[in-house]
């Protein structure tokens, strides 16, 4: 069992801090958009290209594109990546609530013949009752799980090629069909911790995520998704979405963690808890439960720092340290079955780089990475190594990231 190892897409817009000052704690209502900030980098297409075109050079596999309120359409946005990159393949995320699975199976099918087979769909249910209803979805947690369930039921029945039929609490089709079905069929990965998500993973998808816990409560996880879905009699394989800080030197690397903890004022951090402790996402609790809102005791596993979670929704957790490491810590996730890692690191450009030109080639040389074309093979970088700068993006409550 090989790494594969992923980027992220800041369609929401990236930058040098965790928090960027445009970003207010109403969740963003209310932006500036006319004051320039200093170190905010808006999602335009050229800048996620930059990115794009980086991760593909640098050897990952694929990129992760969000989605909600504040994030570009992550559908429209790869699309159009897929004609500036060549090998790439894009991680989209899409809430099941807000299209037709039929249309879905529809648009995935078209997807791979416009990007030559590089789709990869990532299910958001969604743990946020305030974001689904700006969608029109208002069911609560549990049913939107039910939901989801019978969505995929759909999506993989209509993508069998002959006309399908299903009759369901969510939906009723009549003679569903993808007329032309994706070629590849695009790998589903889905995310959930709450009792109701498991059985949606372990009856439907090929990818469990699980965001950055520490190993041996990701081990429960691992147990938990593989015991349903062998009673399912169905195999399930792994990932873990996390953020990086991979330096020269352990020092420097902790170094960067710091700058980022220093930008961030009390006031700031209350306001971001206080927040993101509305969240129905069982997930999203788990997150909070690992530092509680203090600074304190941040590291709450060898190499692996919760101070991201102390204002950013969604993955809160970061693999800090030396290139060797990051390395020793994926190693030890993969250990225990975690396939497919899901990266991202503020400001994500420069980020890409440390990891890539660091952490990859430490992976490489113990075996755990595919032979294939070497990144950068006899291309250097265009201005030398990327400075170490602190990093971040909007405070963004909702899902998805």
């Amino acid at each position: 069992m090989s790494v594969h190892l992923h980027w992220f897409l800041p369609t929401g817009g990236d930058g040098r801090t965790l928090v960027d000052r445009h970003a207010y704690t109403d969740g963003g209502i209310r932006r500036d958009r006319i004051t320039p900030v200093s170190g905010v980098r808006a999602p335009d297409i050229e800048y996620l290209a930059q990115i794009a075109k980086a991760a593909e050079q640098l050897g990952f596999e694929a990129v992760l594109t969000p989605t909600g309120t504040w994030c570009e359409d992550a559908w429209l946005t790869t699309v159009a990546l897929t004609q500036v990159t060549e090998r790439l393949k894009f991680l989209v995320a899409f809430r099941p609530g807000v299209i037709s699975p039929v249309l879905a199976a529809q648009m995935a099918a078209t997807y791979q013949r416009i990007s030559r087979g590089r789709l990869l769909l990532n299910v958001v249910t969604g743990g946020d009752s305030t974001e689904q209803r700006r969608f029109g979805d208002h069911l609560d947690h549990d049913r939107r799980y039910a939901r989801t369930d019978e969505f995929l039921q759909v999506v993989r029945g209509v993508w069998g090629g002959k006309p399908f039929d299903f009759q369901g609490e969510h939906y009723q089709v009549e003679g569903g069909l993808t007329a032309l079905p994706p070629d590849p069929l695009p790998q589903i990965f889905f995310g959930g911790s709450s009792a109701a998500a498991g059985p949606v993973a372990a009856r439907n998808v090929d990818v469990y995520l699980t965001w950055g816990e520490p190993p041996e409560e990701v081990k429960q996880k691992i147990d938990w998704i593989r015991g349903l879905a062998e009673k399912e009699g169905r195999t399930v394989r792994f990932g873990i979405r996390l953020h990086t800080i991979s330096r020269d030197s352990s020092k420097e690397a902790w170094a960067t963690a710091d700058r980022l903890l220093d930008d961030l004022d009390p006031a700031t951090v209350e306001a971001a808890q206080q927040a993101l402790g509305k969240s129905e996402s069982v997930g999203q609790q788990r997150m909070l439960a690992l530092h509680g809102g203090s600074r304190d005791k941040l590291e709450i596993s060898p190499n692996l720092w919760a101070g991201v979670g102390l204002v950013r929704g969604g993955a809160g957790t970061a693999l800090v340290g030396s290139h060797a490491e990051v390395a020793d810590r994926i190693e030890e996730y993969h250990s225990l079955g975690i396939e497919h890692f899901v990266l991202s690191g503020y400001p994500h450009l420069e980020e890409a780089y440390w990891f890539g030109e660091g952490v990859r080639p430490e992976l490489a040389a113990r075996g755990l990475l595919d032979a294939g074309p070497a990144p950068l093979d006899g291309v250097p970088a265009a201005n030398g190594r990327p400075a170490s700068a602190p990093g971040g993006a909007p405070l963004l409550i909702a899902g998805g990231r």
